[in-house]
């Protein structure tokens, strides 16, 4: 018996499966599109995911990018011809190394406070989300929509 698999090109997805028993050729063609049922619970999953990634909370940023905030705006005062970030950053990044611990406390309290405020909002985010008060049948998910691709 001998088998074989012959796909068309172009637009088409479906493919033709040639068999040969005694001498006989038989033609099987099998259709590769999708259900449109199974494509709008694959939109709705990942607009779900998408609209729980928007309501998560974002992550603070460290102290040394509270420290950049101010040394930028001490920098450019300084310096106003020069406009490069690349320059900012590097002498940013010269002046935090060479700083005592003591004079990055400040900015470390600042980065501190901001996580832990972040922990909490994080904390009470997953516990909405275990309890269900995130709903799929939300009606932001139209999925009738003309726009959707």
């Amino acid at each position: 018996m001998a088998t074989g698999r012959i796909t068309r090109s172009g637009t088409s997805s479906s493919a033709a499966t040639l068999t040969k028993t005694d001498g006989k050729l038989a033609v099987t063609v099998q259709s590769g599109r999708k259900r449109k049922s199974a494509r709008k619970v694959k939109t709705t999953t990942k607009k779900f995911a998408a609209k729980m990634d928007a309501l998560k909370p974002k992550k603070p940023p460290t102290a040394f990018f509270y420290f950049l905030e101010d040394f930028r705006k001490e920098y450019q005062e300084q310096n106003p011809d020069v406009k490069s970030m690349r320059d900012v950053g590097k002498a940013c990044g010269e002046k935090w190394k060479t700083m005592a611990y003591e004079e990055k406390v400040h900015y470390y309290d600042i980065a501190t406070e901001k996580r832990a405020d972040f922990d909490t909002a994080m904390a009470d985010f997953i516990k909405r989300k275990e309890n269900g008060e995130f709903d799929e049948d939300d009606s932001d998910f139209d999925d009738d929509s003309e726009f959707d691709g």
